[in-house]
């Protein structure tokens, strides 16, 4: 059968493939053209190195990311709005290790101000913040209450898709407590803020 030609997209997804497969740091030239059935010279006609696939990875990778959160929570608000981004962020992660790994690489470190993957990530921050909205934060609070989600839902399945959770327990189970605890600080936070608003009336 004869070989596909090669684009640069279809360089970035089979790279994409193959970096959930072996791990974001086992990614090579070399093993993406063995997968395409080229010799690796010939990928450099569609990319111009590593760091340029990898790169197109991550973008690739933040925007289905982005996706993720916001089909699952639409028409959802509060608990559920939590929950359903909760497990569609976790689920991503453990689907896409390799993706999700070299999207958050790339976007602590952009290129420049046109990067692409500048607009991917304010898409996630939009979709985080869409699943605290039903909590009627304050804007200081919404960053403490974002930084919070993300810390938590990035540690925990960042750990769980490497294999990190060992105890004989249920994982599902402990992120289904996790959620409910956060559920339940983001509830106190908007009965406090709405008593101290009474209060002051």
């Amino acid at each position: 059968m004869p070989r596909a030609r090669l684009t640069p997209l279809s360089v970035t997804e089979a790279g994409a493939a193959l970096i959930d497969e072996i791990g974001f740091e086992n990614l090579s030239m070399g093993l993406l053209a063995e997968r395409l059935g080229v010799k690796t010279p010939a990928l450099y006609k569609h990319i111009t190195s590593q760091a340029d696939l990898v790169h197109r990875i991550a973008v690739r990778a933040m925007a289905q990311f982005a996706d993720a959160i916001r089909d699952a929570i639409q028409g959802r608000a509060g608990s559920d709005a939590l929950a359903a981004g909760a497990q569609a962020m976790r689920t991503y992660v453990l689907e896409h290790p390799g993706q999700y790994a070299a999207a958050d690489a790339a976007s602590s470190r952009p290129t420049g101000p046109d990067d692409p993957i500048i607009p991917a990530v304010e898409r996630v921050v939009a979709s985080w913040a869409a699943m605290l909205r039903g909590y009627h934060l304050d804007s200081g609070q919404e960053i403490h209450a974002l930084r919070m989600l993300r810390s938590a839902l990035h540690g925990f399945s960042t750990q769980e898709a490497a294999g990190g959770f060992q105890i004989d327990a249920s994982v599902d189970d402990s992120f289904t407590w996790m959620i409910s605890f956060l559920d339940r600080g983001l509830q106190n936070i908007t009965a406090q803020t709405s008593s101290s608003s009474s209060l002051a009336r």
